[in-house]
């Protein structure tokens, strides 16, 4: 590969999100903007300095592609290859050394060359674990069921102790007359964020299943609801709050019983 095709690459990589690395056989050759901030080096020759093998990288955690599931002499772009395209995840530790998740796709349409992209997927990460269909939601609201939540509560657990997050809980509690259930829900799947589960818990009560990184996080949920359901759109559900926040090593399972 020339150096003009090489400072093509680098130009369009540059202005990507996603981290870009191109490899000549196991050699990195060429890493772009993001993921240079990421590792926090000002160049792939600073790079190359500083950091050894590439796969040392990937956390050696069993949910995720690492070293350890390497077979024989292949190099690790071989056998990440071989994996089905929605199983090519691995997880990288940023500087201060939280773990991301990553989705891994790879070009080898030159020889000798991988275009490897890896695509953050950290919050995307309880969607893809999670299998969707039309039984894990209550049909009445639209909301996850409750049994649902409870087959795959350790799963989430999982992953919040994982991605070093605490598991908080926000019970919505509707007093109102003819609640229109589906709306409800429809209004609060607006404002939650992509990896919270609203789960429906008994008729007129809904959960929030979430993840902080501290209790002041909880709290500001909390006061965001409590705005958000007191507007006039809201306010006729009459909603009742109450926030739960995991201790210190508390299981999903003994939260649940809090709630």
């Amino acid at each position: 590969m020339d150096k003009t095709s090489i400072g093509i690459i680098k130009s369009i990589s540059n202005l990507q999100e996603d981290f870009i690395v191109l490899f000549e056989g196991d050699s990195v050759i060429f890493t772009n903007s993001a993921f240079n901030r990421y590792f926090n080096v000002s160049s792939t020759e600073q790079y190359n300095e500083k950091y050894g093998e590439f796969v040392k990288h990937f956390v050696p955690h069993p949910n995720y592609f690492n070293k350890d599931k390497i077979e024989g002499s292949q190099n690790w772009i071989d056998a990440i290859c071989k994996l089905d395209e929605n199983d090519r995840i691995v997880s990288m530790l940023s500087l201060t050394y939280e773990p991301n998740a990553f989705g891994v796709s790879v070009d080898r349409s030159v020889e000798d060359y991988s275009v490897v992209v890896f695509k953050d997927i950290t919050q995307d990460l309880i969607k893809r674990i999670m299998i969707q269909n039309h039984a894990n939601i209550d049909k009445e609201s639209g909301a996850y069921d409750k049994k649902y939540f409870q087959q795959i509560a350790k799963t989430y657990q999982d992953a919040a102790d994982f991605n070093e997050k605490i598991i908080a809980t926000l019970s919505i509690v509707l007093t109102g007359n003819s609640v229109d259930y589906r709306k409800f829900v429809e209004s609060l799947v607006e404002i939650i964020r992509q990896d919270d589960m609203l789960v429906r818990w008994s008729e007129n009560r809904f959960v929030l299943v979430f993840m902080i990184d501290e209790l002041n996080s909880a709290n500001m949920v909390l006061s965001k609801f409590k705005k958000i359901t007191s507007t006039k759109e809201m306010q006729h559900y009459g909603c009742k709050l109450k926030l739960t926040v995991a201790d210190k090593d508390e299981k999903i399972t003994t939260l649940i019983k809090r709630i």
